[in-house]
């Protein structure tokens, strides 16, 4: 007989689930029905910044596989504009509603996948129905934007309301389209996914490209002229926007999760095992940014909302659903992003977050440059470690420098998913030539300064 599997989601999590899957059964086999509220499937969420900005040119190149590409190709029955409004495991049904008409159907399921992804964080004053404020999510959102920002009245001002990945990428975008823009930041600065110093360089930079920051400030409200936005409010007055975009994170999406019984875990993502299977429910899968997963430092359960995670559970849970045998071992944090002409990476845990997971640490920060200092071109990289006292292993790693600078974390994420010391660090035999790196690579001058600091820190 053949089995159903219904996927809700059709981004990368819920396609390459059902991609594998379908690699692995027949068509006579498996029958796989994928649910999609959006209009797209399978894009690259992380781009949409910079198609924003105009440096990707069409909205098209963000697209990996199109959902014809689907139905042709894998025999994946996807259905777009159909948003999934409930999940009875008793008996084993979808409750689907079509969003541009059709009504309300019913689908019955013998596997279950949940890749819902995730939501903006929306504060409530973003909800009053005021024209002009976007949470940057899916690719509709940023073709919400794009519209907006191409339309009439021309938008001249953008507030952009929190300063991590999204907010910072989608202020340059805004300030490459010609718009004046504010980075309104609740915290001391934005950047907040490194630590403080590193993050200073980063918003010195964002100055120097003309955005406007102000720190220690909440925006309490909007103002509206006509249905549109026309300022946000702090305490310190409003801010004159004539659109603002929401760069406050985001937070797994589990309405429907929560409502089915499915089990959340601390962080608020689905709780799913090694497979990707949900904890305690045999034909139920779950993957991408709706679940939590296992931080392989620390040790703690975390929600960390990234493409290249949601592709690599979506295969494993793939897998699994056609047969195999495949698991998913967790995460360290690796992320990178650019601010203007800076990039900034980091891997594995800040100061605050060891000091929560109960290590004793040692940190350094060391000063270098991307080449050789004589070639031309080389600019200037600040790379901080920290290591767990006494034995010296790597538990975290952040880079603020010029072009070269951010890939050198996947070097430090290998030597930290590893679980390498930073003693064994100084000796990697890491690439060298004058274009690329000084003779003593930033890496190895941050290892040995750690070393050092180690060794300190045990005659004290």
């Amino acid at each position: 007989m053949t089995q159903r599997l219904i996927v809700i989601g059709g981004d990368a999590a819920g396609m390459a689930t059902a991609s594998q899957a379908r690699r692995r059964r027949g068509r006579d086999d498996l029958e796989i029905v994928a649910f999609e509220r959006g209009h797209f499937t399978s894009y690259s969420a992380c781009g949409i910044p910079y198609w924003i900005s105009g440096v990707v040119p069409e909205r098209d190149a963000l697209i990996a596989r199109d959902s014809a590409t689907f139905r042709d190709d894998f025999a994946i029955d996807v259905r777009l504009r159909t948003e999934v409004t409930g999940i009875d495991l008793e008996r084993r049904e979808v409750v689907a509603r079509q969003l541009d008409g059709g009504g309300e159907v019913r689908e019955r399921f013998d596997t279950l996948v949940y890749a819902t992804g995730a939501v903006p964080v929306r504060p409530e004053w973003a909800t009053g129905g005021v024209d002009g404020i976007f949470g940057i999510q899916t690719l509709d959102d940023g073709a919400a934007l794009r519209a907006w920002l191409d339309g009439e009245p021309t938008p001249r001002r953008a507030v952009v309301v929190g300063g991590g990945y999204v907010g910072v990428e989608m202020a340059e975008a805004l300030i490459e389209r010609g718009l004046a823009v504010t980075l309104i930041e609740q915290a001391v600065q934005p950047m907040s996914t490194v630590d403080p110093e590193m993050a200073a360089l980063a918003a010195t930079a964002m100055r120097g490209l003309g955005i406007e920051i102000r720190t220690d400030t909440e925006v309490t409200g909007v103002q509206e002229r006509d249905g549109r936005v026309s300022a946000v409010t702090t305490a310190d007055g409003p801010v004159p926007a004539d659109v603002v975009v929401l760069g406050l994170g985001v937070r797994p999406n589990t309405v429907l999760a929560k409502a089915a019984g499915l089990p959340l875990g601390s962080s608020g993502g689905v709780r799913v095992d090694r497979r990707m299977r949900v904890a305690g429910m045999p034909d139920v899968w779950a993957a991408g940014d709706c679940v939590e997963t296992l931080h392989r430092v620390s040790g703690l359960p975390v929600h960390i909302a990234l493409g290249t995670h949601a592709n690599k559970q979506g295969r494993v849970a793939g897998i699994n659903i056609g047969g195999g045998y495949a698991t998913f071992p967790g995460v360290i944090g690796t992320a990178v992003t650019k601010v203007c002409d800076l990039e900034v990476g980091r891997t594995g845990l800040r100061e605050r977050d060891a000091a929560a997971a109960g290590f004793e640490f040692v940190s350094v920060v060391a000063e270098s440059t991307s080449r050789a200092g004589y070639y031309p071109g080389a600019r200037p990289m600040t790379i901080k470690l920290i290591a767990e006292r006494p034995t010296g292993r790597l538990l975290g790693a952040q880079i603020v420098g010029g072009s070269e600078a951010a890939k050198r974390i996947d070097a430090l994420a290998v030597a930290l998913w590893n679980e390498m010391t930073v003693d064994e660090m100084t000796a990697l035999d890491l690439g060298y030539a004058p274009p690329y790196a000084p003779v003593w690579d930033p890496v190895l001058i941050a290892a040995r300064k750690a070393v050092d600091a180690l060794a300190d820190s045990g005659r004290r």
